[in-house]
């Protein structure tokens, strides 16, 4: 296997070949990126989290804020490291990381050196949120040609990116092993959260997103990110990724307890299926829309052959009968974003793909290509909110509103595996560290 030191040369050249078009296609000749400038609370002195500028990782492994790139055709990349003489915070050196010597590498100690360093390239533009400093440099700021541009290469991960994303999935892996254990010993959400972060071994703001830990009936809200004491849980849906070098996994798996209802259990069951039936059917040139109506087709048949509705696949699908179930989309690129860029394009110029009316949540519209990393995650809810008009709709006699209502205090179900399309067909990261 490869080591980091060729896979990072090899994605940096493969990386600045695409910019050079980007750039020619744009009408720039040079791009300058930062990673950019820390967020501080409206009226304190205390900042967020710091997280880099996308397209400064992209290029760039390096952590923290205010380190410039400047990226110019045929040039050796130029890194602006920002190297602050501070008491307050840990001064580290740079050592010598595998990716420093594909860089021209120049220390600044401050903000203005880092700028002064940066100077005033002719017919360059830049991306990031140091704007007003960039604007002094007589940059154009964030051209949205030029990025939607660079987000549409974004979208075709180079060996390297892969090898990133691989590690974060072992990471994930570890953590969801280590959560799931918690979950069968009795332990509270914020106990699993807890067991998630010590496997995969960082702070909480190190994760991929912040995690979503969910017992019982909170598995119906999607974005669920409270932590209750509450113990011994019948279900737990736990939806929680890591990072290696920017990199993220993004793993959601449903547990029932041994004390579940069974026929919550025969659900679940189906699920999975459904799901690895549908991370077996990515390949290039399948759009993605597709492959989501035939998620709807496949829990379609799956609440009938469980008894919750009385329709056959193809007339619920039309008829809407599964949205209230199922209200978001299969799925999302991944990268260095956990929603990772470009899904809605609809080409490289900018041009948009917006989500048909009847599936507004679909967050990808785009035709699948050999080196697209996707999230495929189904899910089936009971959310009272989306299946209350129904319940006096014209298509109210369809459901089988008593199990239904016996079977919603366990929340939902959702199942999330990360596919890479190569040549041959899928690649399924997550099983492969992951198996159930």
């Amino acid at each position: 296997m490869e080591n980091l030191n060729t896979l990072f040369r090899d994605h940096l050249r493969e990386r600045m070949a695409w910019l050079e078009k980007a750039l020619a296609a744009n009408g720039h000749d040079a791009l300058v990126v930062s990673a950019g400038q820390p967020f501080t609370y409206f009226s304190d002195d205390q900042d967020a989290p710091f997280n880099t500028v996308p397209h400064f990782r992209h290029y760039c492994p390096l952590t923290g804020p205010h380190h410039v790139l400047l990226l110019k055709p045929g040039a050796k990349p130029t890194l602006i490291r920002y190297a602050p003489e501070d008491f307050w915070y840990e001064q580290l050196p740079l050592g010598t990381p595998f990716w420093a010597s594909e860089f021209e590498i120049i220390e600044a100690p401050s903000l203005d050196a880092v700028w002064e360093k940066v100077g005033s390239p002719s017919h360059a533009a830049y991306i990031g949120n140091e704007t007003e400093r960039a604007a002094t440099a007589g940059l154009e700021l964030n051209p949205a040609g030029l990025t939607a541009y660079l987000d549409w290469g974004r979208s075709v991960k180079t060996p390297y990116e892969i090898r990133c994303m691989e590690e974060a999935t072992v990471l994930g892996a570890r953590g969801h092993a280590a959560g799931r254990k918690a979950f069968h010993a009795g332990a509270s959400e914020l106990e699993i959260h807890y067991a998630f972060v010590q496997a995969v071994g960082c702070l909480d703001f190190e994760l991929a997103f912040s995690s979503i830990v969910a017992l019982d009936e909170k598995g119906a809200t999607l974005h669920y990110e409270n932590k209750r004491s509450y113990r011994s849980g019948k279900v737990l849906l736990l939806d929680c990724g890591a990072r290696t070098l920017g990199y993220a996994s993004d793993i959601t798996r449903t547990t029932p307890a041994p004390g579940c209802d069974p026929r919550f259990k025969a659900l679940v069951d189906g699920m999975e299926r459904n799901q690895l039936e549908l991370c077996g059917a990515v390949k290039a040139g399948l759009p993605f829309g597709d492959l989501h109506h035939l998620s709807h087709l496949k829990l379609a048949a799956l609440l009938k052959e469980n008894g919750l509705i009385d329709a056959d696949p193809d007339e619920a699908v039309k008829l809407g009968l599964t949205r209230p179930f199922y209200p978001h989309g299969l799925g999302h690129h991944l990268g260095i974003q956990v929603h990772d860029v470009a899904g809605k394009l609809a080409g490289p110029d900018g041009t948009m793909a917006p989500p048909p009316a009847e599936h507004p949540y679909l967050r990808t519209t785009r035709t699948l290509d050999v080196g697209h990393v996707v999230t495929i995650e189904p899910g089936l809810y009971f959310i009272p909110m989306l299946l209350r008009p129904f319940r006096t709709n014209e298509h109210a006699g369809r459901f089988n509103w008593k199990l239904i209502d016996e079977l919603a205090p366990n929340g939902g179900i959702r199942i999330e595996d990360n596919v890479l399309v190569t040549p041959a067909g899928p690649r399924n990261l997550t099983r492969e560290h992951l198996p159930a």
